[in-house]
């Protein structure tokens, strides 16, 4: 499926001429960065991932979450904390999606936060595991006016499914899905969009054709194919895919694996987006599962003097000169989507 009309009219319909302003002045100071090697920004960021908790349901086997391998604490994001630094942002600021790790429903006022951003006309996203959708969860949900719903959906089968998401039941998957179709019908909602996100590893790979299927059936807007990140990927894992097309890395036929993606030197993301912890920590982009690349804290300081900060402007600086120097990168690949 392509991108949807409908979500990609409420998207738009976001855009404000500050919004727009902030787009050229990033895109700009991005352009200006690569050409000229010194990095330098004049805008605000066009989205940021804020995470509610890191607690999970779940113990997926490629996930810090699941692995409960965190040295950083287990929390849930402060409501002042929050909407403080929203009421900082709003104005400029397109794209909100709450998640990073852990599972967003498990924060018990997650959908007043997301209230909150859609009532400044920030386009809202989640990323759930779905076990939580209870029927009246699901009519809040709509009713919250979150824009996209992302629900994670690894196999079409309970064995597949648990095969990677273990700990999890399919038919709680399945169940909390319905009942979210079912709320936007009653309600004659528009939102939000809701979308299977199908992470492809070895074990799910013969049923990508199924979950088209079933999210047909149940009245899922989209299917959206994802990479896997391996961790230890180097000497092969059993979960990268034998289909090359779904899979981060090559097998480069001696036993060994390399990642696919040339580490270039630049990142727009440094420049468009950043990730804050449920403590206030604002970290460079998703990878940073750890929290170690720290830009700043927004306990002790207002978002634009971390923005703008000397911790930022030196981490941009060393991606212009050599992203082999982050530990991060090394293991980047950007563009790990597939639109089904």
């Amino acid at each position: 499926m392509k991108l949807h009309f409908t979500d990609g009219l409420n998207f738009v319909s976001k855009l404000t001429p500050l919004r727009m302003l902030n787009a050229a002045q990033v895109v700009g100071s991005y352009i200006w960065s690569r050409v000229s090697g010194k990095a330098r920004h004049w805008g605000q960021p066009l989205s940021i991932s804020f995470e509610p908790t890191t607690s999970c349901n779940l113990r997926c086997p490629e996930c810090p979450s699941g692995l409960r391998s965190f040295t950083r604490p287990t929390g849930m994001l402060d409501d002042t904390l929050f909407k403080h630094t929203i009421d900082q942002l709003h104005q400029r600021l397109l794209y909100l999606i709450f998640y990073f790790q852990g599972e967003p429903y498990l924060h018990k006022n997650f959908l007043h936060l997301v209230q909150y951003a859609a009532s400044k006309g920030i386009y809202t996203a989640t990323s759930t595991n779905a076990h939580y959708l209870t029927d009246e969860v699901a009519r809040q949900t709509v009713e919250s006016g979150l824009d996209r719903l992302i629900v994670s959906i690894d196999g079409t089968t309970q064995e597949t499914y648990a095969a990677y998401r273990v700990g999890g039941k399919l038919e709680k998957v399945l169940e909390g899905t319905r009942n979210v179709v079912k709320w936007k019908k009653k309600l004659k909602a528009k939102t939000p969009h809701i979308m299977f996100q199908f992470l492809v590893v070895k074990p799910n790979e013969h049923q990508l054709n199924d979950v088209k299927a079933l999210a047909a059936e149940l009245g899922v807007d989209e299917v959206v194919f994802k990479t896997a990140q391996i961790y230890d990927y180097e000497n092969g894992s059993p979960l990268i895919p034998t289909i090359d097309y779904y899979s981060r890395y090559s097998n480069n036929g001696n036993g060994t694996y390399s990642v696919k993606n040339k580490l270039l030197n630049h990142c727009w993301k440094m420049w468009h987006s950043c990730v804050i912890t449920w403590d206030g920590l604002v970290v460079p982009c998703c990878f940073d599962k750890d929290a170690e690349y720290r830009m700043g804290d927004l306990k002790a300081a207002p978002f634009s003097s971390v923005w703008r900060g000397k911790s930022y402007q030196r981490f941009r600086q060393s991606l212009l000169r050599s992203r082999s120097e982050v530990e991060m990168c090394r293991n980047c690949t950007e563009g790990t989507r597939v639109w089904a």
